[in-house]
């Protein structure tokens, strides 16, 4: 039998990633340079100090009966406002998205006096939902305490508006990456377009689309948290009345319940897989 050549002990691509890799550190040289990133001064010795000092008054949490009070109080709110702002947020994104799935189109089934009309209601619903992501949720926080005043009403809408236009486009985004001829065949044969969603898409994109907004819902009570600092309310509030106070076991105790809300969302995340699975 003839002897099998050894294989090339050289990468056949090791010139094209080198390049790669000292493309991508010109491009990004540059961009450290100007967000000041130095991580070297976390080895300076005083750095070091004064970060444990800092940490170690975070120890041992605080579990007085008032603050556990309000710490309940300000973990419901948050709850509330997270879920309160994603369902808005899925009821503007779900029109818009059927509205911009390619697939659903029933004008690319072949040339017709609609393609135009059709080319361009998707294009002005693709700008509204880029209109509705392009501002922050903590903008739209901060414009909408002044119209509402403090409390968690100000941070729903924020939340249902930013994320509205996030969760359409994702979605948009996953119906057209699935497999779209049963959806194609239904319009063909004379199908309407509300079917050919929930018989020729959802039965494939069902499970992403339930984990896409579960942590969705995820994000959102992180920026509830992050949304109360400018007075929305909840969990975000109160650290900052901690913080401002030098508390350091109360703000424990709130980062501990932060990451509890964060383990019930992946849970929850978990269980709707299964379901749909």
């Amino acid at each position: 039998m003839p002897a099998t050549a050894a294989p090339p002990w050289r990468d056949p691509l090791a010139r094209q990633r080198l390049t790669f890799a000292v493309l991508a550190l010109v491009l990004l040289w540059p961009l450290l340079v100007l967000s000041e990133f130095r991580p070297w001064l976390l080895l300076d010795s005083g750095s070091w100090q004064v970060l444990g000092s800092f940490l170690a008054g975070f120890v041992p949490p605080s579990f007085a009966p008032d603050f556990l009070a309000l710490l309940g109080r300000a973990t419901l709110e948050t709850l509330a406002m997270a879920t309160a702002g994603i369902a808005l947020a899925f009821v503007i994104a779900v029109p818009l998205a059927f509205v911009v799935t390619r697939p659903l189109a029933v004008s690319r089934l072949g040339p017709g006096p609609g393609v135009w009309k059709d080319g361009t209601v998707r294009t002005l619903a693709r700008g509204v939902l880029m209109v509705l992501r392009a501002i922050p949720e903590v903008v739209w926080a901060l414009l909408l305490v002044r119209a509402l005043g403090l409390g968690p009403a100000a941070g729903v809408l924020a939340l249902a508006v930013t994320y509205g236009g996030m969760l359409g486009k994702v979605y948009a985004e996953i119906l057209e990456s699935t497999d779209t001829r049963p959806a194609r065949a239904l319009l063909e044969g004379g199908s309407g377009r509300i079917a050919a969603l929930f018989y020729g898409l959802l039965p494939g994109a069902a499970q992403e689309l339930a984990s896409y907004t579960v942590y969705r819902w995820e994000c959102a009570i992180r920026a509830s948290v992050v949304m109360g600092f400018v007075g929305a309310g909840g969990l975000g509030q109160l650290m900052d009345q901690s913080i401002k106070m030098l508390n350091g076991g109360e703000a424990s105790s709130i980062l501990i319940v932060f990451l509890a809300l964060v383990l019930l969302a992946d849970g929850v995340s978990a269980a709707l897989r299964r379901v749909l699975a």
